[in-house]
């Protein structure tokens, strides 16, 4: 597959070093690279294209690749106004047999896949609650950049994670999702966000940038037990625990497995893309649920955010 990377950030130079020898160009309009747009790279020298740039610029490059009937792998978040504008992108690529693929790059972690095949296994039995937080320090390289500290901040960028995690492990059930807490204590836009949604099961997704240590956690407690993750593996250790429930009451059995390696993640995401694009298979309806999710919880925290 001939791949060319759009946005040389510190996503898009991870995404080239993953895609090696596939990457036959680079386009940035700032860092050096072979075209400054998307337009000067002649549309018969590459098959797929790398999106990383800014958020209010990908559904205009996505938009143009697909009518061209290149795939593409776009990082995530993948937003718009409405659901409308993100259907009618799925429609133009399925016309022209092109692949639209979010990067949700979080699947691959070894530990969500755990978590997945646990749940789907039904060992636990009811799912009554699932806790998810996530937090980096980011907090000041977000309000140094060029682009990032504007808008829903952290909750459009990391909550979008936590909301694609929700949805691979659980699929779409009809949550309604409310802001718990909003708030901007070190920048322009929200950098301590906290949401949740009653239904099954009960949803508490926290996210901040203003961690002093790079975090995940996540707690499910069910009928017949609980499990847990503690980090990512990019942040290790990262440990996974299945506790086993004890009644009528008293210490749980438990199974626990910890990893210390590399983040394996960009590479198995990448090499995913190129079989859903040899299968045709696209993922924007993701997007469309995230999207419609994110839109609402955005407004509702911008209109009740104090200034």
């Amino acid at each position: 597959m001939r791949l060319i990377v759009v946005g040389l950030g510190t996503q898009g130079r991870k995404r080239r070093a993953v895609a090696g020898d596939d990457v036959v160009g680079t386009v940035d309009p700032v860092q050096p690279a072979d075209y400054r747009t998307l337009g000067d790279v002649p549309v018969d020298t590459y098959d797929a294209a790398v999106v990383s740039t800014p958020d209010d610029v990908k559904l205009e490059l996505v938009t143009y690749l697909l009518g061209h009937g290149k795939h593409v792998l776009v990082e995530k978040p993948l937003l718009a106004p409405d659901a409308g504008s993100l259907e009618a992108l799925a429609a133009l690529g399925r016309g022209r047999r092109a692949v639209c693929y979010t990067a949700y790059n979080h699947r691959f972690e070894p530990h969500f896949g755990r978590m997945k095949a646990l749940l789907d296994s039904g060992d636990l039995g009811h799912v009554y609650r699932c806790r998810l937080f996530y937090g980096n320090g980011t907090a000041r390289d977000v309000r140094n950049s060029s682009w990032r500290d504007k808008g829903a901040g952290v909750l459009t960028d990391l909550g979008s994670h936590l909301l694609d995690t929700v949805l691979f492990w659980f699929g779409q059930r009809p949550w309604s999702f409310r802001v718990l807490s909003c708030h901007r204590f070190e920048n322009a836009a929200f950098d301590d966000v906290v949401i949740g949604a009653e239904g099954e099961p009960v949803l508490e997704l926290g996210m901040t940038l203003l961690s002093w240590r790079n975090h995940f956690t996540c707690d499910v407690v069910a009928e017949r037990g609980s499990a847990h993750i503690e980090s990512l593996c990019k942040w290790g250790p990262s440990t996974f625990i299945h506790r086993w429930r004890t009644l009528p009451s008293g210490r749980p059995d438990e199974q626990s497995v910890t990893l210390v390696q590399p983040d394996p993640t960009w590479a198995l995401e990448y090499e995913h893309f190129r079989r859903a694009c040899a299968l045709g298979e696209g993922n924007v309806a993701n997007d469309v649920w995230i999207t419609e999710r994110l839109n609402t919880l955005a407004a509702s925290a911008l209109a009740g955010a104090r200034p």
